[in-house]
């Protein structure tokens, strides 16, 4: 899967599940701010994220993760470590 195709996946399933509107999605917004998670949207945000991507997302993932960038980057990386 090519990065625009996560991207874009991500984003549908961001606006789907948390049900925001595709233009709050930017890559320099703050993610926990824009989606208004709480520490049980997380929880729902890994179990989906491993769903769609097969990958599992750890506490420690989301240390230093600020903005919808830093949660691409983390998809994207690790969906290419399970190649």
């Amino acid at each position: 899967m090519s990065r625009d195709k996560i991207f874009e996946h991500l984003n549908e399933i961001l606006v789907e599940e948390f049900e925001i509107d595709r233009e709050t999605i930017a890559p320099e917004k703050n993610l926990k701010e824009t989606l208004d998670l709480d520490s049980l949207d997380y929880v729902d945000l890994v179990v989906i994220i491993e769903s769609n991507f097969g990958v599992k997302l750890v506490e420690q993932d989301f240390a230093g993760m600020e903005t919808f960038q830093d949660f691409y980057d983390v998809i994207e990386k690790k969906i290419e470590a399970n190649k």
